[in-house]
């Protein structure tokens, strides 16, 4: 059954106190299932978190005939020894987006591979053009059959084995750039892939996959370069996920806005430098640290935030996926803020359920504009996406009265047992079946 979240809100004090730890990076231990496709022995990730999007991924590759096991909280062991399929069920993909990035590794090792149009959050355009495009820059061949939203994809390889090329990505996407590099270890020759994106999580699995056998140049720089190979070996070396640097910025923000005295731990704050560049702009007091993040009144006079402008960009810029949560920040700073949108056209369709709790913020499509400090009162809520569900469960917890979230599916998604460590720093909220 579908369930929501009720919170009692704090009614704009800063009450919340304790610890509160990162999980695994969601978008990192995504990729390294998909990777396990690469390896002729088993591969072990560590600091996995357990959310639905790690779930639908090994029901995806179990499905395919993978060996996909939990040997312990956060660990999760992979093996593709036995004879695997190259079809991907469309009742699994139209779940959530990452699985297209398992097309490319079963193209790369069985010469072919088919899939439906990958599922995910609702925001805006998503095309799957840089994979599709890439494939064939590599040699494939693609049939497509179905209609309008029930397309499925066929794709195979000359001889079966893809050749190495050069691809210029027109954006620097993160899944079409890790996607791409993983079907390049198993093509014949060299890759090189242009505009390349940079983000820690593409840096993370292209330094495993190297250690493992692949020969890689470039991560976290606009230029990759892959020489082409045979299956990866993991000899026993198990990856550890990098921490989520979303939820560690999620959690900073509500400090920010919330918190007396809360420590963000278990995170790597040089993967944040511009949320907590902004924030500290902004007058939020910080004391930063190797591995976490400590926001309490130091002073202990309140300061008042000021608000800012700011566009998404890729990284090193700031990350789209903190952009609702931003947005709700500088509802609670003092002056006008804007914020713009430049990676995803439908991601500011949150603004009106703000602004019914009492925000003020101007949507003009793919640039918003706040006023503030403006007082949130509760409200019901129902999340469409991911991060969108975030930033309501932030709103409900800084506003006046109860408030209800629905569609937590959506959160559960990228937010490990987010009510249970909400709890522990002074959050009065619990889960409900509806």
């Amino acid at each position: 059954m579908e369930g929501a979240f009720i919170i009692k809100g704090l009614a704009g004090k800063k009450k919340l106190e304790g610890e509160i730890p990162v999980r695994g990076a969601k978008n990192a231990s995504l990729k390294l299932l998909a990777a396990g496709l690469l390896f002729e022995d088993s591969l072990l990730i560590h600091n996995a978190p357990i959310i639905e999007d790690m779930e639908r991924m090994k029901e995806l590759l179990a499905s395919l005939g993978g060996d996909v096991r939990s040997v312990g909280v956060g660990k999760i062991k992979l093996d593709f020894s036995h004879p695997i399929s190259p079809d991907i069920p469309s009742e699994i993909s139209e779940k959530f987006r990452a699985s297209i990035v398992a097309a490319g590794p079963l193209l790369a090792r069985l010469g072919k591979v088919s899939f439906s149009l990958p599922g995910g959050c609702h925001i805006g355009k998503r095309p799957i053009d840089f994979f599709i495009e890439g494939f064939e820059e590599m040699g494939a061949r693609v049939r497509v059959s179905g209609e309008e939203n029930r397309v499925r994809y066929l794709i195979e390889a000359p001889a079966g084995r893809l050749k190495g090329t050069e691809i210029y990505l027109r954006a620097p996407s993160v899944t079409g750039t890790e996607t791409l590099l993983m079907t390049a270890i198993l093509a014949e020759g060299r890759t090189i892939i242009k505009n390349a994106a940079m983000e820690p999580e593409v840096v993370s699995l292209a330094t495993f996959l190297r250690q493992c056998g692949a020969r890689i140049w470039g991560e976290g720089t606009p230029t990759l370069a892959i020489e082409g190979g045979t299956l990866l070996r993991s000899k026993g070396l198990a990856y550890e996920t990098i921490p989520d640097r979303i939820e560690a910025g999620s959690f900073i923000v509500l400090a920010a806005l919330a918190g007396r005295d809360v420590n963000i731990t278990h995170c790597d704050p040089a993967h944040l430098d511009s949320l907590l560049s902004l924030l500290h702009h902004a007058g939020v007091e910080m004391k930063i640290g190797k591995d976490f993040v400590r926001i309490t009144d130091f002073n202990k006079v309140p300061r008042p935030l000021k608000a800012f402008s700011i566009k998404t960009q890729g990284y090193p810029g700031f990350p789209t996926d903190l952009q609702a949560l931003i947005t709700l920040f500088l509802t609670q700073a003092h002056g006008g803020g804007s914020i713009f949108e430049t990676i995803f056209e439908s991601r500011l369709a949150y603004i009106d359920a703000l602004n019914l709790m009492g925000a003020k913020i101007k949507n003009t499509g793919n640039q918003a504009f706040t006023e503030g400090p403006t007082p949130l009162s509760a409200n019901n809520l129902a999340s469409t996406d991911l991060r969108a569900g975030m930033a309501f469960l932030l709103a409900a917890i800084i506003a006046k009265g109860e408030s209800r979230v629905e569609n937590i599916y959506n959160i559960d998604r990228g937010y490990e047992k987010i009510e249970d460590r909400l709890s522990n720093i002074g959050v009065q909220i619990k889960r409900i079946l509806c």
